[in-house]
């Protein structure tokens, strides 16, 4: 199977790293935004937010790859302030003049253009970007990931 993305696709990755494991004062709160604002996201469907997996790292590193219908929504997200994530990012800041760097945060943002990603999933369920857009019958977007990711490849 593959995934049944067509067009332009968002990878949205964001983190926390805890740097002191007993300040806990210091990163818990941030360890707790996230779970409010992919809550947030996930009941409006019109937010842009179109899948989302959390993965841990060790005990200090925590990682959560989204998939965004678009920049512009998770950009109009992002900065909206009616909404979890701008008094999350405030309270850190706060937090951050006021402890230190107990926990850092970081994220990345890829806007891949449609032909320029691969996918490929035996013996899954649906996971990843096809989690966030559905899948397909490998075959139909080619039998190799060389032809998948053509940029000049024509469904059909």
């Amino acid at each position: 199977m593959t995934a049944a993305a067509d067009g332009d696709v968002v990878v949205f990755l964001i983190g926390m790293r805890i740097n002191r494991l007993r300040a806990v004062r210091s990163w818990l709160p941030v360890f707790k935004a996230m779970p409010r604002m992919l809550k947030e996201l996930s009941k409006d469907a019109s937010s842009g937010l179109l899948g989302f997996r959390v993965l841990v790292g060790g005990l200090r590193d925590i990682t959560v790859v989204q998939y965004w219908e678009s920049a512009e929504k998770l950009f109009a997200y992002a900065s909206a302030a009616d909404k979890e994530h701008r008094p999350a990012w405030a309270a850190y800041n706060s937090r951050v003049r006021n402890s230190g760097p107990d926990v850092g945060i970081w994220h990345e943002t890829y806007a891949v253009p449609e032909g320029r990603y691969e996918t490929m999933y035996v013996n899954m369920p649906p996971h990843g970007l096809a989690a966030a857009h559905g899948t397909e019958p490998v075959g139909r977007r080619g039998e190799r990931a060389a032809e998948r990711m053509s940029a000049d490849r024509t469904d059909g």
